[in-house]
Formats: C-alpha cells, sequence, structure tokens
C-alpha cells in the first residue's frame, strides 16, 4: 500500500510558476512510475506528465510540454510537478498518481493509488 500526500498549489497569476510535492509512504519508491493528472469542472480527468522510477525517462501532454517537468527525489520519497509560465487554461485540481513498475504511461485507469489533489488557480 502506497500514501500520497500532495502540497503546494494555490492562485497564481497568468504567467508565473508554481510547485507541486507529492509525498509518498514506504520503502520501494523508486519501484514506482509517478504520474501527474488534473481535473478541471465538468471535464475529465487528464494525463500532464509522468516520470519512471529512476528518474531517466519522462513524458508530457502536447499541452504542457516545455512549460510544465516532472521530477522526483527518491531519498525524500517524494515527487514534483514544476510549472512555468501558467496559463488561464491550466487551472484544475491537479492529482499525484503511482503505479508499481518501470514503465511510465499516461492513462489514469493504470495508476493504483491516487494523491488526494490540489487545486491550481491561474488568475488573468
Amino acid at each position: 500500500q502506497v500514501q500520497l500526500v500532495q502540497s503546494g498549489g494555490g492562485l497564481v497569476q497568468a504567467g508565473g510558476s508554481l510547485r507541486l510535492s507529492c509525498a509518498a509512504s514506504g520503502r520501494t519508491f523508486s519501484s514506482y512510475a509517478m504520474g501527474w493528472f488534473r481535473q478541471a469542472p465538468g471535464k475529465e480527468r487528464e494525463f500532464v506528465g509522468c516520470i519512471s522510477g529512476s528518474g531517466g525517462s519522462t513524458s508530457y501532454a502536447d499541452s504542457v510540454k516545455g512549460r510544465f517537468t516532472v521530477s522526483r527525489d527518491n531519498n525524500k520519497n517524494t515527487v514534483y510537478l514544476h510549472m512555468n509560465s501558467l496559463k488561464p487554461e491550466d487551472p484544475a485540481v491537479y492529482y499525484c498518481a503511482a503505479r508499481s513498475g518501470s514503465i511510465i504511461v499516461t492513462t489514469p485507469i493504470l495508476y493504483d493509488y491516487w494523491g488526494q489533489g490540489t487545486q491550481v488557480t491561474v488568475s488573468s
């Protein structure tokens, strides 16, 4: 069982930056691929980015590529979502997720554990 606790988020002006953190319980954090997803009101949960257990592989949605970066610190059992150049279309509840194994995937249903979600709001 893995528990994920998120922190960060909040209100930022368009063009600004935020960092989300997701801390995981357990001793085998590096054996989990981690993903970030977001869900805006009335919309389906969508993929944002993901990272392999070692941190050597990442993948991003086209909508955030070049602006968002996923990183992880396996010594701290934490994964991060660095968000730069935030746009009015980025506001949503952001979720981190974990799946056992080394393969990174972009489909929410393939993730086993989820964080509690954190709100990101962008003011214009």
